[in-house]
């Protein structure tokens, strides 16, 4: 193929007829030789008389330009123009593919699948063998060179991680290369790592290496920082040409416990600004609320910031035995325990029976011996329910009879009688240090400095769980911190004073490590090695590249000193960690960290994603010369005198006749003819989104549930059809499917009005917002915002979640979830009405006794139910096995929706009662 700019031609060889129409120009100007002028005196009775035919001795210029642009067209016609030509590469050798599949691939992940899925096409096409390689989880040995359509199907199983390539992994697998030779393309993120060079040059050594980059510009968020009574927002990007405003919402459960946006801001980048910072001043109840912030419409983990207790500040009581003595602030027994909590959580001071119905997270009573019973009881009630109880000894309680004979509710051990000092009865020579805090202990992995010593203490009994109880001890072995577990709560007890009268310990920093260690405070910065030295940590929710929290399942603990280095993988990804009453949070970004755009050599050709499609030129460039010639046989026949009169309106219709295409049939025989085919037959129909691309999905996917109701059912439906809400009449279709599409405009006053009459005579349709793979059916994405403005004027009536006893989980199959292409539980359906109750003998609620007339959900229901022409399945849903049972889900949900609406309430009639119980072993 020939290349002229973005225009190819596949038969070039026909332009060099291009070379003749300077010679047609010449051909066509010329006339016959001018006739000799001789006078005959008779000529002067012919003077006054006009011809009727006449002749012109020279072409006009503009006939001839005409003719030959008419020329021109046809050769130019003839060759095959083609706009951009999907010129394929050359190569006969092995090719690698090479995808760093980063978080910074996940914006634009699907087209790059398709980049990916068209190059391995491309290769196959050659006859290529080809490898793939993800960068991010390299494979243990060296590339497997398949051919390609071993690797097509694999395409859709692939996914970004939320970390980098581990450089010591990639140094491994470059050692097991081999020296095979083979061309490399690389699918870049486009960001810059130092472990790109030693891979670029291990590739070019054993073949060509080519670039693709692209996409949407690289994001991120570092952690959040609580400052100065604000919440700062520090935000990075890559490249950095021009200014750029980017929204940041706070996520987080409102008091319903629904999951929105509680708060939003912008972060504004200045040209040539690689960062960004904004702050949020947010109310203390509003501040523990939320859970992350992320930036919107930007689908990547290093888009998310996640929030742990750096950011909540704990709600800390401090009750005193004792009133401070007047001027003696140092002996004061909360002194201590104010400066160290006082920059990290909220004090509150007051009463027992004042602070107990603010529920702080946690209560210090310092030297507290009696309580009242009536405060004891709603102590007790409130450790039981996961309070943190801390209390501390000094001369009221080591006085007091409390936990003497019998363990006191509210202590971890029984107490001895007195207790231990220098000079007492049970007298040290000289005050003790404090042993090495033992594995197990929360504080195990802090450095017990040597300046800090006791000199009094509370003893405790002994008792066969005392050696269990203790989490701190002297170094004579005698507890210092001892600690039981109530309910679902535990109080712990201090056997020194929260002042210096005791002991040194409220002088060091080990004082406010311990109560960190207890989750009493908490820090406003990450904690460092030294802090987690010592320590398991387990994933509660990690992230997945595209942003999303994911339950943590089978992942092992992970040893604090990991934790702090960041070195993420497959055993540690990024997300929420949790050691004891603490939570971390591991962000992709850390706070130090830059984004820089990959910079390649010269010599390496980067390409974007970006594939041109390429369109033929050769039917509108031939047509093109048809209009030329025809309007050269009117312009001649004009010169020539022939369209005198009528005649030349005739001939010009005649010429716009035969070229305009065949007049398309009857559009009221087509209606007709449309009508007959859903009236006779069972139709399924999708509403016209006005996107091609989303109505060819919604057709295949009807036609996938069809042949599912054909091969399983009595139903036999006919093929399915695109519905237009402005022209087409709803009645004929028992089942509507509408995509929702962000784009789709609002119908007109007399759509909804026809809508209004479908679902009240028993239509059912499905509103499918297709956002199950980002936030689930709401307001929160915007194709769910674009359901609330179709679905606000029409007339559906109260909705709930889809209840367990529903209808619709045993219309057909017996089900329990509903998902498509993504498996979001979030699908709603008319609300029973308030006096639905179960009947004795009935395994279901009388729930919806007839058809409900919406179902709204965003499980992307049609991809999961569309085929191709052949019957095979046209988009993957997850992975392998697990992928193909969650298809085969989409289609009973699919098959139990059309039975419900055929058949309305018939499960719920009694007579089906036992076979239902038979089939859920009751």
């Amino acid at each position: 193929m020939w290349m002229l700019g973005p225009i190819g031609f596949t038969a070039p060889l026909l332009l060099l007829g291009l070379i003749a129409l300077p010679i047609l120009w010449i051909i066509l100007r010329a006339v016959p030789p001018a006739p000799i002028r001789r006078r005959f005196p008779g000529v002067a009775l012919l003077l006054g008389l006009t011809d009727d035919e006449t002749q012109t001795d020279r072409t006009p210029w503009w006939l001839l330009l005409l003719r030959m642009l008419a020329a021109a067209a046809v050769i130019v016609g003839f060759a095959g123009p083609v706009l951009n030509p999907q010129v394929e590469e050359t190569g006969s050798g092995p090719l690698l593919a090479v995808v760093d599949a980063t978080w910074a691939d996940a914006p634009d992940w699907s087209r790059r699948q398709d980049r990916l899925a068209a190059l391995i096409e491309e290769a196959g096409r050659s006859g290529r063998p080809v490898a793939l390689v993800q960068l991010t989880d390299l494979p243990p040995g060296p590339p497997e060179f398949l051919s390609a359509d071993r690797w097509v199907s694999r395409i859709a199983g692939l996914a970004p991680q939320p970390w980098e390539p581990d450089p010591e992994a990639q140094e491994a697998w470059l050692a097991g290369l081999g020296d095979a030779r083979f061309d490399t393309v690389w699918l870049s993120d486009g960001l810059a790592r130092a472990s790109r060079a030693p891979l670029l040059e291990a590739l070019e050594a054993r073949g060509d290496v080519r670039v693709i980059e692209g996409g949407r510009p690289a994001l991120g968020l570092a952690p959040v920082l609580y400052e100065d009574g604000e919440v700062k927002l520090s935000g990075l990007r890559a490249i950095t040409a021009s200014e750029a405003e980017v929204a940041v919402s706070a996520i987080g459960l409102d008091p319903a416990g629904t999951e929105r946006a509680l708060a939003a801001a912008t972060l504004t980048f200045e040209a040539g600004a690689a960062g960004a910072e904004t702050a949020l001043a947010l109310p203390h109840e509003l501040r523990n609320r939320v859970t992350r912030f992320e930036i919107a419409g930007h689908r990547s983990a290093a888009a998310v910031s996640l929030t742990d207790d750096s950011l909540r500040r704990r709600e800390v009581a401090l009750i005193a035995g004792r009133d401070d003595r007047e001027g003696l602030e140092l002996l004061s027994p909360l002194h201590y325990l104010e400066q160290a909590l006082a920059p990290t959580a909220e004090l509150l001071h007051g009463g027992l029976t004042d602070i107990l119905p603010a529920n702080p997270d946690a209560i210090i009573l310092a030297d507290v011996a009696q309580l009242a019973p009536a405060e004891q009881a709603a102590l007790t009630e409130w450790v039981e329910e996961g309070g943190l109880l801390v209390r501390f000894a000094g001369p009221r309680l080591a006085s007091s009879e409390v936990s003497r004979t019998e363990l006191d509710p509210l202590m971890p051990v029984r107490l001895r009688e007195g207790g231990r000092s220098v000079g007492g009865a049970m007298s040290w020579g000289e005050p003790r240090a404090l042993r090495p805090f033992a594995e197990g202990s929360p504080f195990y992995g802090l450095e017990v400095p040597q300046e800090v010593t006791v000199q009094s203490q509370v003893m405790a009994q002994p008792d066969p769980e005392l050696g269990e109880r203790v989490i701190a001890a002297l170094a004579d072995g005698t507890p210092l911190v001892t600690r039981r577990g109530i309910g679902a709560g535990q109080v712990v007890l201090f056997h020194v004073t929260a002042n210096a009268e005791w002991s040194t310990l409220p002088l060091s920093g080990l004082f406010v490590q311990m109560l960190e260690r207890l989750a009493v405070s908490t820090r406003p910065a990450s904690p460092s090695a030294e802090d987690l030295a010592g320590t398991t940590w387990t994933a509660d929710a990690v992230l997945d590249g595209f942003g999303e929290l994911q339950p943590a399942e089978t992942l092992p603990g992970v040893p604090g000193e990991r934790l702090a280095s960041r070195a993420f993988g497959p055993d540690m990804p990024p997300g929420l960690y949790t050691g004891g009453d603490r939570r971390i949070a591991l962000n992709v970004l850390a706070a130090d960290d830059v984004l820089e755009p990959a910079a390649w050599p010269a010599r390496i050709p980067v390409e974007g994603l970006a594939i041109a499609r390429e369109t033929r030129l050769a039917g509108p460039v031939l047509a093109l010369a048809l209009l030329l010639l025809a309007a050269d046989l009117v312009a001649s026949l004009w010169l020539s005198g022939r369209l005198r009169g009528g005649q030349g309106g005739a001939v010009a219709l005649l010429a716009l006749a035969l070229m305009a295409p065949a007049p398309p049939a009857s559009a009221q025989e087509a209606d007709e003819a449309r009508a007959l085919l859903a009236t006779t037959e069972v139709v399924l129909a999708h509403v016209v989104t006005g996107d091609q691309s989303i109505d060819r999905l919604a057709q295949a996917g009807l036609t996938g549930l069809g042949e599912a109701l054909y091969t399983r059912t009595s139903v036999e439906p006919a093929q399915p059809m695109a519905v237009n809400l402005e022209t087409d009449e709803l009645a004929f279709y028992p089942f509507l499917y509408w995509p929702v599409t962000e784009g789709q405009p609002i119908p007109s006053a007399e759509a909804y009005s026809r809508l209004n009459r479908y679902l009240r005579s028993g239509g059912m349709i499905l509103f499918d917002t297709r956002d199950g793979d980002i936030g689930g059916f709401g307001s929160a994405t915007p194709t769910g915002r674009k359901l609330q403005q179709l679905a606000g004027p029409l007339d559906i009536p109260p909705l709930e979640p889809l209840p367990q006893d529903h209808v619709l989980t045993r219309t057909f199959y017996l089900l329990q979830d509903f998902p498509g292409r993504y498996t979001s539980r979030d699908v709603w359906v008319e609300a029973a009405p308030a006096d639905a109750e179960k009947v004795e003998g009935m395994p279901f609620r009388n729930l919806n006794d007839g058809v409900t007339p919406v179902v709204i959900g965003g499980n992307d229901w049609a991809s999961a139910w569309a085929v191709d022409a052949s019957g095979m399945p046209l988009y993957p849903v997850g992975r392998g096995f697990a992928g193909e049972r969650q298809r085969e889900l989409a289609l009973r949900f699919g098959v139990n929706l059309v039975m419900h609406v055929l058949t309305g309430n018939y499960k719920s009639d009694q007579v089906h009662v036992p076979a239902l119980l038979d089939r859920l072993g009751q």
